[in-house]
């Protein structure tokens, strides 16, 4: 925990050293500079009120500072660097923290940074349609790991792969090693007009997750927000400190046409410790209307969702959404009738006031189940209303 803290301090130090330093903004006059800084950062506040059934610890009303990120990005020398944290907890947190240099064929990534795992991850906090990313996205995706990656973009492709730890500069705890890609087509996108097809692939080796100080492996969305931790349900638990093979895998569809755009996904796990066995699955669709007549954002050099950028209207640019998101899983020893088998499902309806580009203003509406299959029973029901105020810079 020490070891932890001293390089949670040291990150958040230099981070503001650099934002205090001298910084000059990245542009065309700045191209022999040998080092440019440019600050950026995001700022989410949250709130939730819950309707609870009688089952279970009812969830309780809140709010909270979701995301408070600063970040430092620009280039030293012949590389490019970032450097990201998260103020919003009772301790600071690494996000990206990498350097990369760009070639002729691609670009290399050296650092803690984000995995390449399907469509609903790889679109950024700020340009989501909904609060929170569906179940797959928040349980399955590697999220912030040490590693190393490729990325390239050719026409209407982009791939990506890297080999990664399943430590980060933050849960050190976690032991293990890992390797994953993503590849994209987006024939002939422009503005308005966009057709997505996509794969993520990972293999995953947890070691003794459960034991010897390592945190336990297990799946548990939450079905009404952030908020909702009481309403979690175990879909998977890996905690008997046997090292752990996880493959996992999602295939994304999205497509824009003017104001309208749909996609969803179908992503899954296996688990397997030698002496038992997990499956997940899961899946979501989307459907999502601009009233005043914008168009969602893609941005086809890292084949995900963007921000829009022409707001039509004085009063700012409205849209709605709607989702359904469902997960499922399984667990049994070899040979032995399943420890776990239960699902959770929510439909959430959102509305986004983009007041501009940078700034705006969500609400969503969550109606939640979680049924255990074993006791033939719902265990939980659970309806929210959950809104944000949001600012990037």
């Amino acid at each position: 925990m020490h070891h932890q803290l001293l390089r949670c301090r040291g990150l958040a130090a230099c981070t503001l050293l650099l934002a205090a330093a001298p910084l000059w903004a990245a542009d065309e006059t700045d191209e022999d500079r040998p080092v440019t800084a440019t600050l950026g950062g995001r700022l989410h506040l949250d709130f939730a009120d819950f309707d609870n059934d009688s089952r279970g610890t009812p969830n309780k009303d809140d709010t909270e500072i979701r995301r408070a990120w600063l970040d430092v990005s620009g280039k030293f020398f012949v590389v490019d660097y970032k450097l990201e944290a998260d103020f919003s907890g009772d301790q600071v947190e690494a996000k990206d923290v990498y350097v990369s240099r760009d070639f002729s064929g691609g670009k290399l990534s050296i650092g803690q940074f984000k995995q390449f795992f399907s469509l609903d991850d790889r679109t950024g906090s700020n340009y989501g349609s909904f609060l929170e990313r569906g179940n797959a996205g928040t349980t399955l995706a590697p999220l912030y790991r040490l590693g190393a990656s490729w990325q390239a973009a050719k026409g209407d492709m982009t791939w990506a792969a890297s080999a990664y730890s399943l430590e980060s500069i933050d849960a050190w705890q976690v032991k293990g090693r890992a390797a994953g890609g993503r590849a994209t087509w987006a024939p002939g996108a422009t503005a308005g007009d966009v057709l997505h097809l996509g794969l993520s692939l990972a293999h995953e080796r947890y070691d003794t997750p459960g034991a010897n100080g390592v945190p336990a492996l297990r799946i548990r969305p939450r079905p009404a927000g952030h908020l909702s931790d009481n309403s979690r349900l175990t879909l998977i638990d890996f905690s008997s400190g046997r090292d752990t093979d996880v493959n996992k895998w999602s295939l994304e569809y999205a497509q824009v046409r003017g104001p309208l755009s749909w996609q969803g996904e179908f992503s899954g796990a296996t688990f397997d410790d030698g002496s038992q066995r997990g499956t997940v699955l899961a899946g979501y669709g989307m459907l999502s209307w601009f009233v005043t007549g914008e168009s969602r954002g893609y941005d086809r050099k890292t084949g995900r969702f963007a921000r829009i950028k022409d707001i039509r209207h004085k009063a700012g640019a409205f849209e709605l959404a709607l989702r359904y998101d469902q997960m499922r899983g399984e667990q049994h020893l070899f040979g032995q009738p399943d420890l776990i088998d239960a699902r959770t499902e929510a439909w959430t309806l959102g509305g986004n006031w983009y007041m501009r580009p940078n700034l705006r203003f969500m609400l969503n509406l969550i109606d939640s189940r979680n049924r255990d299959y074993l006791a033939a029973a719902t265990v939980d029901h659970t309806r929210a209303v959950t809104g944000r105020l949001q600012f990037d810079f």
